[in-house]
């Protein structure tokens, strides 16, 4: 696939994507974040049956890693060449973006509320607006500011932030490791796809985290009892193992695919608010699978967010159509 924006100069180019590709790159991450939302009701029954989060975030890179260089390197080898000059982006990537998100949000998430971890991991969008205006020096528009706000606000309405107030230190520095790895996702994504092919950097970073991760929990301690039980997945009796292959192809490999080559569209600023759509999807299917039940704050809040990203959309169309320069 050809960018349809040009090499990053250290600010964002004078005038964004046309609306063709915009409007591609928005189908795109929000199917990415469908697909992304769907690994919390895959991986807890995993937990639930008695794997450790390092575990199943292990299990799940690594079988993305395999399943990518398998199906890429027999089918189109040459998407997996990569320059001498992209090395430093790949690995960035990997440990950032890849094991650095995964890692992080687990200790957030055995430490203080799912719903507070997902909240400061989802702060990600306000930290990619910072950069792109503090130190790309890129003026954004007033519409953007104010929907990123409101999109998180409505996150926090759907996370339910104020249950479970009794907070752990490191649980939240962990949360806020979590963001700061989640903007560095987008930000070296949006660089390394100028560059490199989308299926090459998500392949090659999928490598790299399943190495980083594998440090923490190799996979040899793998309890291979679990695997084989069975869990329990809305009312069905599903085995451990076919949970996770899901969770890595579906939720990891595709998503992950799906969500680099949408910043082949559009700017990480618009793309990482836009993402905000996968915690409303998780949150439905926690529901739907889990029992989880979603009172009328949470819908209210799903409606929130979803205003905010479609604000954030008006403005980033407004700016190609009057393209502001940079500051």
């Amino acid at each position: 696939m050809t960018a349809t924006r040009p090499e990053p100069t250290g600010t964002l180019p004078p005038v964004a994507a046309p609306t063709s590709a915009r409007r591609r790159g928005t189908m795109l991450i929000l199917v990415a974040s469908f697909w992304f939302g769907t690994s919390g009701v895959l991986a807890k029954p995993a937990m639930d049956a008695g794997l450790s989060p390092q575990q199943v975030a292990m299990v799940r890179i690594t079988l993305a890693a395999v399943v990518l260089l398998v199906s890429v390197g027999l089918a189109r080898p040459a998407l997996l060449r990569i320059r001498r000059s992209d090395v430093r982006v790949l690995i960035g990537y990997g440990l950032v973006g890849v094991a650095g998100v995964q890692l992080l949000y687990f200790a957030a998430v055995s430490r203080i509320p799912i719903g507070i971890a997902m909240l400061l991991e989802f702060t990600s969008p306000v930290l990619v607006a910072l950069w792109v205006r503090f130190v790309r020096r890129t003026i954004l528009p007033a519409r953007m500011w104010v929907g990123t706000v409101l999109a998180l606000t409505g996150l926090a309405m759907v996370a339910q932030v104020w249950d479970g107030l009794r907070l752990d230190t490191v649980g939240v520095l962990a949360g806020v490791g979590a963001a700061l790895c989640s903007a560095g996702y987008f930000l070296l994504g949006e660089h390394g796809t100028t560059t490199i092919s989308p299926v090459g950097l998500v392949t090659w970073g999928m490598v790299v985290g399943s190495v980083a991760i594998a440090v923490i929990a190799p996979p040899w301690t793998l309890p291979v009892d679990r695997l084989v039980a069975d869990a329990d997945l809305g009312g069905l009796d599903v085995p451990v193992w076919v949970l996770l292959v899901a969770c890595a192809v579906m939720s990891t490999a595709v998503a992950y695919l799906l969500s680099i080559t949408a910043l082949r569209h559009m700017p990480a600023n618009v793309v990482s608010v836009l993402a905000l759509s996968e915690p409303v999807v998780a949150t439905s299917l926690a529901w739907l699978l889990l029992g989880q039940t979603l009172t009328a704050v949470q819908v209210a809040g799903a409606a929130v967010l979803l205003g905010g990203a479609t604000l954030v959309q008006l403005a980033e169309a407004r700016r190609e159509a009057s393209p502001v320069d940079a500051g």
